[in-house]
């Protein structure tokens, strides 16, 4: 895992660089954890419909941050099977991305967006 997290984040910013990407980013992701979060709050209360939107809503976030990364100069390493994609987005929405943010990536990148 560590492993994971440290290849993502080496080329973090080389895969960050277009102004609606990065906007839709700093929305989307948020939206990605408060989801993931209601999930598991739903399965341990029972409440099956909420997870089910849960889920839809991840799906979406994870869609649009999809179409947002075809805005990039810079194409994403293509997935190598599910678990490769699960892992590699989980780190993302998780770990990385809030790491961008927290560290100013995200400020500087979108400053120097075109």
């Amino acid at each position: 895992m560590l492993k994971l997290i440290q290849w993502q984040w080496e080329g973090y910013t080389e895969f960050h660089r277009s102004r609606l990407n990065l906007v839709m980013h700093i929305v989307l992701v948020p939206g990605f954890i408060c989801a993931n979060l209601y999930l598991i709050n739903s399965l341990v209360n029972g409440d099956y419909v909420f997870a089910l939107l849960s889920l839809a809503t991840m799906g979406l976030s994870i869609a649009l941050q999809g179409i947002g990364h075809k805005q990039e100069p810079q194409a994403s390493i293509p997935f190598t099977s599910a678990w490769n994609a699960v892992s590699r987005l989980l780190v993302e929405q998780w770990i990385n991305f809030p790491r961008f943010v927290l560290t100013g990536g995200w400020w500087r990148a979108l400053q120097q967006a075109s």
